[in-house]
C-alpha cells in the first residue's frame, strides 16, 4: 500500500474535543488531493529517472551563458572560409560529396603551424558540429543538422585529428604556467581547449542517442565509434583516461585554466557511451547471470521504482507542535472506537500497523501526552477481543485500495540460512555442522518450515560467486591455472585506472566539494569557475544577477556529471568484477566520500531542488534560432515555470544510489552513519515527494534503524512504514528491533584492512604480469643454466679482464669450507 492511501491529514481532521477523525473511502483520497496540492513545500514530482535528461538540455548545459557571443563568432569564420568555397550557396544547398570535400579542406587547415589560424578553423567546425544555426528557422532544424553534419565529420576523421590537437593542449606547459601565474582566470584562458571539447562532446553525445530514423551507415558509425572510445587505441590507452589525466592535473593546480566543467560532461559521456547506461547494465547483469547458472532475477529493478508513488513526507516541526498542543488540550476525552482491519487485529504486536493514534510521527521529548505510555485501554478492547463479524459490503467506490503485495521479492542469503542453523542447532542439539545447510537432523518441525522458506527465498548474486571463484583461485593456483579474463570495455578501463586510482577518486571530490552549495569558499580551495567568469566582471545589477545564476548553474552541472560518472563506475566495475568496486568504494570511503555526501544534503533540499539557476531564453538552441528579447531583473528572478530542477533531483538521487552502494553489508560504514548523525538529514530529505529519492533515503535510514534507539524507533513510526513499504525485505534481518547491537563491535580499521588484503591478493594475482612469485619454476639443470647466453654491455669485451682481477682472482676463496657440513 502506497503512504499516501494510508496516511490522513493529521490537522485538519480533529473534532471538536481535539480528538482526530478519520475521513472514509473517497474523502481520504479528496483530502490527501487536496493536501498535496496546497503544500508548497512537498508537491508530488512528476520526474522520470535516466541516465541523461533530453537532448536538447543535455547540449545546452555544455555552454555557459557568458559563452553566448562565441556562436556568432563561430558563424561568422565559418562563413568567411566557407564564402569563397562555396560561391554564394548555403552549406545545406550543397550535396553530401561537396559537404565532405569541404570537411576534408578544413581537416588539412587544422594541421597548420599558425595557433590563431587553427583556432578559427575549429570553430568553423563547431558551428557545423552546431548546427549550421543561422541557415534553420527551428530548434528542431538545428537538431537535425547538427546530427546529420556530426556523422559526417566524424565519418571524416574529425575526432582523431581533435584528439591530437587536445593532447598538444594539455602538454602546452606555457599556457599552464602562464595560467598559475595569473591572479584571475577568465573564459580568455581556455579558448582553444573549450571549442575542441566542445566539438568533441558534441560528437559524443549526438552519436551515443539513437533514434527511430537513423541510417544504417549511422547504426554502424555508432558501434565503430563505441569501440574506439573503449579501446585503448588513443596512445595505448582509452579516450576516459586522458580525460581523468585532465581532471588530476587541474586539482594538482597545475593547470589552472582548463574547463572543467567541459572536461567532466565529456568525461561522463564517454563512460556512459562505451560502458553503457543503466538499462544496458540491467541487460548485461540478466546475461551474466544466465552465464553463470544462477536463477533469474525475481523481478526488474527499473520497472519496480518507475512505478512506485511517493509518499507523504514526516510531520514537520510547525505540524508536530500543533499536534501537541491538540493532544494536550483534548487528553481527557476519548476518540471514538475505530475500527481496525482484519491485519491488525490478527498482527497485534506489528510496529508497521495503521493506527490511528500514531498516524503521525510524534515529538521525541512529548513524553506526557499518552502516546508513549501503555496502550489506551480502549484500543487494548480493540486488540484483544477476537475479531467482530464482517460488516455489510460497501460500495467500491468508498475501498480504500489496500497493496496485493509489496513491491519487492523478499532475498535471502546463504550465510543468513547457515546463521540461522548455526543457532537453531545451538539451540536444540547443542553443537554446530559448520556451513552445511541441508542436514536437519534433530530439529523440530517449525525449524525445517523455516529453512524451506528461506531457500525458497534464496538469492546468489553475481558478487558471490566471483568472491567464491577469487577463493578458489588463491588456494589452488597451479591446479585451477591462468584465469581467462574477457576484454570488455569496464576491464580495459579499469586496467586502464588502477595505477592512479586514487588520484581520481580524490581529484572527483575535490571538485565536488567545491561545487557543493553547502561549500564555503576558502582561500586554498580550487577554483572551479575558470570556464565561467567573463574578462570584464560585470557594472549593473542585470549582468551582476546574470552571472550569479550563471556560476550556481555552472556548479548544479558539475555536481550531475560527477554524481552520475561516480555512479556509473560503480555499478560497471560490481558486474565486471567485485573487488573493482570494491577499491573503488574504498578509496571513496578513505578520501570522506561519506561525509560529504551527508554535507551536500544538510540544506534545504527542497530549494535545491526547487532552484530556478537557468535563463531559459540564453539555452541552446533556443538562443541561437530565436530573438532575443530584453532581459530584466524581474524576468531572472522568476526563472522557468518548472516545478522542478532536473539535473538537481537527478544528482541528489545520484549521491544517495552512491551512498547506499558504499554502506551495503558494511557494518563500519553504516555505523559511520550512524556517527555521522545522518538520521535527521535523510529525514529532512524524504520531505521531496519523489518515489525513487524516497527510496534510496529510506533505504539508508533501515540499515541504520537498530542503532538509532527505541526512542527514536517510537517517534518515528511513519518513517519506519514507509520502509516496510518500499524497502526490500529481507527475511532474517531484524532491522527494526536492534536486538544484535551487543554483539556486534565496531572496528572500522579491522574490516576495511581485511577487506584491502582481498583486494590486493586479487590485483596481484590478476594484473602483476612481472611478479616473481612461490610459483615461478626454476631451472635446476647445471649444463642449461650454464648453456643459457647472459645480454651483456656493449663495452664488456673492453673491461673483462679489470672485471675478473676484481671480482675473482682477488677474492679469496675458502675450499675447506665447501667441505665442512653447513
Amino acid at each position: 500500500m502506497q503512504a499516501e492511501d494510508m496516511e490522513v491529514p493529521m490537522i485538519n481532521n480533529l473534532n471538536d474535543n481535539g480528538d482526530r477523525q478519520r475521513p472514509k473511502g473517497k474523502d481520504v483520497f479528496k483530502e490527501q488531493q487536496k493536501e498535496s496540492e496546497s503544500s508548497m513545500e512537498s508537491p508530488n514530482l512528476e520526474f522520470e529517472y535516466g541516465d541523461t535528461d533530453t537532448l536538447t538540455a543535455e547540449l545546452s548545459e555544455l555552454y555557459s551563458y557568458t559563452e553566448e557571443p562565441e556562436f556568432a563568432l563561430n558563424r561568422d569564420y565559418f562563413e568567411e572560409d566557407f564564402r569563397s568555397h562555396a560561391k554564394g550557396r548555403r552549406w545545406i544547398e550543397l550535396a553530401v560529396e561537396e559537404q565532405r570535400a569541404y570537411v576534408m579542406r578544413l581537416l588539412d587547415a587544422l594541421e597548420v603551424t599558425d595557433r590563431d589560424k587553427r583556432l578559427k578553423v575549429a570553430r568553423a567546425i563547431l558551428y557545423l558540429a552546431q548546427g549550421v544555426f543561422d541557415e534553420c528557422d527551428t530548434e528542431v532544424d538545428v537538431l537535425h543538422w547538427s546530427r546529420h553534419n556530426v556523422f559526417l565529420l566524424y565519418d571524416m576523421g574529425i575526432f582523431t585529428a581533435l584528439l591530437e590537437l587536445l593532447s598538444m593542449e594539455i602538454d602546452n606547459s606555457q599556457a599552464c604556467s602562464s595560467a598559475v601565474r595569473k591572479p584571475a582566470i577568465s573564459l580568455a584562458d581556455s579558448t582553444e581547449l573549450r571549442v575542441l571539447l566542445s566539438i568533441m562532446y558534441l560528437m559524443v553525445e549526438t552519436i551515443r542517442v539513437q533514434t527511430e530514423d537513423d541510417r544504417p551507415e549511422w547504426k554502424a558509425a555508432r558501434e565503430t565509434f563505441k569501440n574506439e572510445l573503449g579501446s585503448p587505441l588513443y596512445n595505448g590507452e582509452p579516450f576516459a583516461l586522458l580525460l581523468f589525466t585532465m581532471v588530476t592535473k587541474f586539482c594538482s593546480m597545475n593547470a589552472p585554466h582548463f574547463p572543467m566543467k567541459k572536461v567532466l560532461l565529456l568525461l561522463w559521456k564517454t563512460i556512459l557511451f562505451t560502458l553503457g547506461g543503466f538499462e544496458e547494465l540491467q541487460e548485461m547483469k540478466v546475461r551474466g547471470r544466465e552465464r553463470l547458472n544462477l536463477p533469474p532475477l525475481p523481478e526488474d529493478s527499473i520497472k519496480v521504482v518507475r512505478a512506485m508513488r511517493a509518499a507523504s513526507p514526516p510531520a514537520s516541526a510547525m505540524e508536530l507542535i500543533e499536534q501537541q498542543q491538540q493532544q494536550k488540550r483534548g487528553r481527557r476525552s476519548r476518540r471514538p472506537l475505530v475500527k481496525q482491519d482484519s491485519l491488525d487485529t490478527y498482527n497485534e504486536r506489528d510496529p508497521f500497523k495503521n493506527d490511528d493514534a500514531r498516524d503521525e510521527e510524534e515529538d521525541p521529548e512529548d513524553t506526557d501526552s499518552g502516546i508513549e505510555g501503555e496502550v489506551d485501554p480502549l484500543d487494548r478492547d480493540v486488540i484483544i477481543q477476537p475479531p467482530p463479524p464482517p460488516p455489510p459490503l460497501r460500495p467500491p467506490t468508498e475501498r480504500v485500495n489496500f497493496p496485493k503485495g509489496l513491491p519487492w521479492a523478499p532475498k535471502v542469503r546463504e550465510k543468513d540460512i547457515e546463521h540461522f542453523l548455526e543457532t537453531s542447532r545451538n539451540k536444540f542439539i547443542g553443537f554446530t555442522l559448520g556451513n552445511d545447510t541441508e542436514t536437519l537432523v534433530g530439529l523440530p518441525r517449525p525449524i525445517h518450515e523455516s529453512v524451506k522458506t528461506l531457500k525458497q527465498h534464496k538469492y546468489v548474486s553475481i558478487a558471490e560467486v566471483q568472491i567464491k571463484r577469487e577463493d578458489e583461485l588463491q588456494q589452488c593456483p597451479l591446479t585451477l591455472g591462468e584465469e581467462e579474463v574477457e576484454e570488455t570495455p569496464a576491464e580495459i578501463l579499469y586496467l586502464g585506472m588502477l595505477p592512479n586510482l586514487s588520484q581520481y577518486v580524490i581529484a572527483l571530490l575535490k571538485l565536488l566539494l567545491a561545487a557543493a552549495p553547502t561549500s564555503k569558499a576558502k582561500t586554498d580551495s580550487i577554483n572551479i569557475l575558470a570556464d565561467v567568469l567573463p574578462e570584464e566582471m560585470p557594472i549593473t545589477v542585470l549582468q551582476s544577477m546574470k552571472l550569479g545564476i550563471d556560476v550556481n548553474r555552472h556548479k548544479e552541472i558539475i555536481v550531475k556529471a560527477i554524481s552520475a560518472l561516480l555512479l556509473l563506475l560503480l555499478k560497471h566495475f560490481k558486474l565486471n568484477h567485485i573487488y573493482q568496486f570494491e577499491i573503488v568504494s574504498q578509496h571513496l570511503v578513505f578520501a570522506n566520500c561519506i561525509p560529504l555526501i551527508l554535507k551536500f544534503f544538510n540544506q534545504n533540499i527542497m530549494s535545491y531542488i526547487s532552484a530556478k539557476n537557468s535563463i531559459c531564453v540564453l539555452d541552446f538552441p533556443h538562443c541561437v534560432v530565436h530573438e532575443m528579447p530584453e532581459l530584466t531583473a524581474e524576468s531572472l528572478e522568476a526563472g522557468d515555470s518548472n516545478q522542478f530542477c532536473w539535473r538537481n533531483l537527478f544528482s541528489c538521487i545520484n549521491l544517495l544510489r552512491i551512498l547506499n552502494k558504499l554502506t551495503k553489508w558494511k557494518h563500519s560504514r553504516t555505523m559511520m552513519l550512524v556517527v555521522f548523525k545522518s538520521a535527521p538529514i535523510l529525514k529532512r530529505a524524504l520531505k521531496v515527494k519523489q518515489a525513487m529519492m524516497q527510496l534510496y533515503v529510506l533505504k539508508l535510514l533501515k540499515i541504520q534503524t537498530k542503532y538509532l534507539g527505541r526512542q527514536w524507533r517510537k517517534s518515528n513510526m511513519k518513517t519506519m512504514s514507509a520502509i516496510y513499504q518500499k524497502v526490500r525485505h529481507r527475511l532474517n534481518d531484524d532491522w527494526a528491533y536492534g536486538n544484535d547491537i551487543d554483539a556486534r563491535p565496531w572496528d572500522f580499521q579491522a574490516e576495511e584492512c581485511a577487506l584491502r588484503e582481498s583486494i590486493e591478493k586479487f590485483n596481484s594475482r590478476r594484473y602483476d604480469r612481472n611478479k616473481n612469485g612461490d610459483f615461478t619454476p626454476v631451472d635446476n639443470c647445471l649444463q642449461s643454466v650454464l648453456g643459457q647466453r647472459v645480454e651483456l654491455p656493449e663495452d664488456f669485451h673492453y673491461s673483462y679482464e679489470m672485471w675478473l682481477e676484481r671480482e675473482v682472482f682477488s677474492q679469496p676463496i675458502q675450499w675447506e669450507g665447501l667441505l665442512q657440513n653447513p
